[in-house]
């Protein structure tokens, strides 16, 4: 038997060997986007960019924050596309600096009270409600900041308005981000804890006490940019989170979509 390759077997063995190089390109792997976001945001945007991920094959890596930390990251030169912030004071802080390509308010949301799923807390938020009694007699209330976290400067609102700060503001847990007070209440560290809807849906060992009256705060508001310089693939990710898709899933995580 000759082992020497005939014409056609050379001919089909350099057409196969040709191929090969084409299949290995024809679908270039997107690189990542780097995204910053309020830490509020964290449950429901992963289940965003995990169906975006599964339509452009882009995947999306996220840093998640209290919006103030992200903002000023963002400010002092930290690489990311996009930023999501829980308010808009942080985000005009940036486009104040001339860091922004595009933005839009994404999405609106609920002030919540919480308390430990266990517990018989009841409470409705109205003009002098007894929230100081219902922290028992060493018990403080989990909030994010309200220096620099948009919840924590929400809940001050509300509960000024309702006449309820000047007899919480001493036994105050002040947290870095909404989902570090979320935690507080979650181990029992605090009895109740003002965080978003959406918070009080996202953890099975708490359970939502009340919603703030909406008129008791400022609209809680979302928005999202694209930052100047982003990599390509941001505005592609900007306006999916816009879409019918990323609307149904927000909403699902218990937020507004707007617009």
């Amino acid at each position: 038997m000759s082992l020497v390759p005939t014409r056609r077997q050379f001919t089909l063995s350099l057409a196969a060997t040709l191929l090969l190089p084409s299949a290995a390109i024809a679908a270039p792997a997107r690189p990542p986007l780097t995204v910053f976001a309020a830490a509020s945001l964290t449950d429901a945007l992963q289940a965003v960019a995990k169906a975006y991920t599964a339509r452009t094959g882009q995947p999306v890596r996220f840093s998640f924050e209290s919006s103030g930390t992200a903002a000023r990251q963002i400010a002092a030169g930290a690489r990311a596309d996009l930023f999501l912030s829980a308010d808009s004071r942080w985000m005009d802080d940036l486009a104040g600096r001339n860091l922004l390509a595009a933005r839009h308010d994404l999405l609106g949301g609920r002030l919540a009270l919480i308390a430990r799923a266990g517990s018989n807390v009841r409470l409705r938020l109205r003009p002098g409600a007894p929230l100081a009694a219902a922290l028992g007699a060493d018990g403080r209330l989990a909030v994010g900041d309200p220096r620099s976290v948009p919840a924590g400067r929400y809940a001050q609102a509300a509960l000024t308005r309702l006449g309820l700060w000047s007899s919480v503001e001493q036994r105050l847990a002040p947290a870095q981000d909404v989902r570090a007070a979320l935690a507080y209440v979650a181990r029992g560290a605090s009895p109740l804890g003002i965080v978003y809807e959406s918070d009080a849906y996202a953890d099975r060992t708490v359970r939502l006490v009340s919603l703030f009256p909406a008129a008791s705060h400022p609209p809680i508001v979302y928005p999202v940019a694209v930052l100047r310089g982003a990599s390509a693939g941001a505005s592609d990710f900007y306006r999916f989170l816009g879409s019918g898709a990323a609307r149904s899933i927000f909403a699902r995580y218990r937020f507004r979509p707007l617009g």
